[in-house]
C-alpha cells in the first residue's frame, strides 16, 4: 500500500510514492490560543456551564481559529465551516456538564467538531453524487516545486473533493478511524470507504503535482 498520511497540528504533511517527498506546510500562528491559567480557564468553564453568555462568548472566540481550521478539513467552503462550527459550539453549551475536566479540553472539542461535521455531512451532502473527474495528464513535477505550495492551496485542494472522499480522508488520514469506524459513522460499507480515501488520494495527488507544476515553470 502507497503512504500517504495527512497529519495536522502544526504542520500539513503529506506523503507521495516515487520520486516525490513529503510535502511539510507550517500553518505558523493559525489555529493558535491565547494563554489563559488553569484556574481562569476552570472558571470560564463553570460560568459556560451556568449558561453565562459573556463567558460563552469568549470562550467561543478563544477557540474560534482552532475550531474553524478542524471544520475547514470538512468544509467545502469558509460559509460551510462556519455553519458547521457554530452548530458544534451550541452543542459545547448544551453538554458542558459532560465534559470531563481531567481532559484535555480541546480533545473535547475536536471530537464534537468532527461528529458535528459528520452531521452536517449526512444531512446535505450524503446523496451527493460522484463524479470521478481527474486532469487528462498526471504532470511530473520535482520534489522542491511540490514543497512550495502553501497551506491555502492544499486546503483549497481538500475542499474540491467530492464530500463523501472528503470526508472519508479526514476521518481516516487526519482523526485516526479505521475503516470499519468510518463505515459505522457514515453508514456506508467498509469496502466503500476504503474505495473513497483511494479516490480522494489519487485525487489529490494528481492535483497537487499539477498545480506545483503550473507554479515551477511560472517562475
Amino acid at each position: 500500500m502507497i503512504p500517504f498520511t495527512f497529519y495536522i497540528s502544526h504542520f500539513y504533511i503529506l506523503h507521495f510514492p516515487g520520486n516525490l517527498s513529503a510535502v511539510s506546510i507550517r500553518i505558523g500562528k493559525y489555529g493558535q490560543l491565547c494563554r489563559m491559567s488553569d484556574h481562569t480557564f476552570h472558571l470560564l468553564l463553570d460560568d459556560c456551564e451556568r449558561g453565562g453568555r459573556n463567558s460563552q462568548r469568549e470562550l467561543y472566540r478563544q477557540y474560534y481559529a482552532y475550531g474553524m481550521n478542524v471544520c475547514l478539513h470538512y468544509a467545502k467552503n469558509r460559509e460551510e465551516a462556519q455553519e458547521i462550527l457554530n452548530d458544534a459550539f451550541l452543542k459545547v453549551f448544551r453538554k458542558m456538564k459532560l465534559y470531563d475536566r481531567k481532559q484535555p479540553f480541546k480533545g473535547w472539542l475536536r471530537q464534537i467538531l468532527v461528529r458535528t461535521a459528520i452531521d452536517y455531512f449526512r444531512k446535505y451532502h450524503e446523496k451527493e453524487p460522484v463524479l470521478d473527474i481527474l486532469p487528462h495528464e498526471d504532470v511530473p513535477v520535482q520534489n522542491e516545486g511540490l514543497a512550495q505550495l502553501s497551506l491555502d492551496e492544499v486546503m483549497a485542494a481538500v475542499q474540491r473533493l467530492p464530500p463523501a472522499y472528503r470526508m472519508v480522508f479526514n476521518l481516516f488520514e487526519i482523526e485516526g478511524y479505521t475503516h470499519p469506524e468510518i463505515a459505522g459513522l457514515l453508514g456506508i460499507q467498509p469496502g466503500t470507504s476504503k474505495s473513497n480515501l483511494a479516490k480522494a488520494k489519487e485525487k489529490l495527488r494528481t492535483w497537487l503535482q499539477a498545480e506545483a507544476a503550473v507554479q515551477h515553470k511560472m517562475r
